[in-house]
């Protein structure tokens, strides 16, 4: 990547239309596509201001402590940091959610995840969910903020990503009311009772191949956890270890919901016809048209 030039720091002052039109040179320089309005952000961020005021204050001198900071973020980004890193949040189904390099940030499209395990549980009906390397807790959360009669578990490999989790769910208020266990995939549910009792286990377990890792964004493939996107040579194999550890909690008219990678869809069925005891239901796609979500039942729904 080309170095790209700083803001000039020899004078002791700047203008805030000067410093945005600086920041998005820098970050244009630096690939970023949307450099207008993440230059925007990032000194919304800093002078905790709403952008329209931003906007109109153009003439406004920053102060060297605003200088400094905004310097700061924008070097960050420069260098390909993720954005939510930066500024420590992400929305997901329209809750704000605190992310950081221990967890992958939530993307839209997951949310389709939530969407259906809400069409399959009625508000009314008491269900127990489970939450599959739940990561920043965005879909632990956002299930029983939307399903308060739900019993939700969550599980996480990552004890830091768990502390992640939890620090949402306080803010989201629902903290008390979800489960967190620590493990791989569906191993901490050993010993819990659990077994044939679970209405729908929902994922978004790593999907990316070893061999596409190398071809991600910068974004990606330099700041977020590793462990919570590669899966292995062919991408699905954290799916089929779901489906046969699934096969002892899923209860008789049960559900397991996964966010797949693109191109996944007839693996994915593949997987399913050759396990024992579960039908491929239902093959999701996104606003992008691209395969996303599988819906997995039991073979005796």
């Amino acid at each position: 990547m080309d170095a790209v030039a700083p803001i000039p720091q020899s004078t002791g002052q700047a203008t805030l239309g000067e410093v945005i039109a600086e920041a998005r040179r820098l970050l244009e320089q630096a690939g970023i596509e949307s450099a207008a309005q993440e230059a925007l952000w990032i000194v919304e961020h800093v002078l905790r201001l709403p952008v329209h005021h931003v906007l109109t204050n153009r003439d406004r001198v920053l102060s060297l402590t605003e200088l400094t900071a905004t310097r700061g973020l924008l070097e960050r980004r420069a260098g390909r940091e993720p954005l939510q890193y930066i500024l420590g949040t992400q929305e997901f189904c329209g809750l704000e959610f605190h992310v950081n390099p221990a967890v992958l940030i939530p993307r839209p499209e997951t949310e389709l995840l939530v969407e259906y395990v809400a069409q399959r549980i009625p508000a009314e009906r008491q269900a127990t969910i489970v939450d599959v390397c739940t990561g920043s807790g965005c879909i632990a959360v956002a299930i029983a903020r939307l399903r308060p009669r739900a019993q939700v578990i969550a599980t996480d490999l990552s004890s830091p990503s768990l502390a992640v989790a939890r620090q949402n769910a306080t803010r989201h208020e629902v903290c008390e009311r979800i489960t967190w266990l620590e493990g791989d995939l569906l191993r901490p549910l050993a010993e819990k009772g659990l077994e044939g009792r679970i209405d729908v286990i929902v994922s978004n377990p790593p999907y990316i191949t070893e061999t596409d890792w190398a071809t991600l964004q910068p974004e990606v493939r330099l700041f977020e956890p590793r462990g919570a996107l590669v899966a292995g040579p062919q991408g699905t194999e954290s799916h089929e270890r779901l489906l046969r550890e699934a096969d002892r909690y899923l209860s008789p008219t049960g559900a397991l919901i996964m966010e797949i990678g693109a191109g996944q869809a007839r693996a994915m069925r593949r997987i399913v016809e050759q396990t024992p005891g579960y039908r491929f239901h239902r093959l999701i796609y996104d606003e992008a048209g691209l395969e996303r979500v599988v819906i997995v039942e039991r073979a005796g729904r």
